[in-house]
């Protein structure tokens, strides 16, 4: 058992890495312009919850979970990183950047399958079962959640067979 105190000791400085910090400020900022943005959207109308409102608290999270992560950062600065695996960084770029593109074409259905099951099996490597069930749960659900149950439409397929079929 230790009698060395725990504390930080007067003097010290605490020092949080400029890449935390340049991330804390980005997530910072993004969640700023979304709640900036939501206002115009309308938080609320007569008839209930506005196009803004969801973005709104999406914002107001995306600042809040900011500010912890800069107080954990100050009482408790991350280690240092090994340094970002390029391919990873890459791979999920070009598959949002795709995933973006053909959005309108597709669907928001069956373009977020493919983007959740590329992920799922063939970056994260699961097994084919746990992919294709969250992968399904996570296009078809969140499109029927969007489209239902907060009343946002979310982009159909482009293709008549595909939206006949409700893709």
């Amino acid at each position: 058992m230790t009698t060395e105190s725990v504390t930080i000791k007067a003097g010290s400085t605490i020092r949080v890495a400029p890449g935390v910090l340049a991330g804390i400020g980005a997530f910072a900022a993004v969640g700023i312009y979304v709640l900036v943005s939501s206002v115009s959207l309308g938080l609320w109308t007569s008839l209930g919850p506005g196009a803004g409102l969801f973005p709104f608290a999406m914002g107001a999270l995306l600042v809040a979970m900011s500010a912890i992560w800069l107080l954990q950062e100050l009482r408790r600065p991350s280690a240092r990183g090994k340094g970002v695996d390029k391919g990873v960084v890459i791979s999920v770029v070009a598959s949002l950047v795709i995933l973006a593109s053909v959005m309108d074409l597709l669907g928001f259905q069956l373009s977020m399958f493919a983007f959740l099951l590329y992920h799922l099996k063939i970056r994260g490597r699961r097994a084919w079962v746990p992919s294709l069930i969250i992968a399904l749960a996570g296009s078809v659900g969140a499109f029927y959640a969007f489209n239902y149950g907060l009343n946002v439409a979310l982009p159909v397929s482009a293709f008549a067979p595909l939206n006949l079929i409700g893709l």
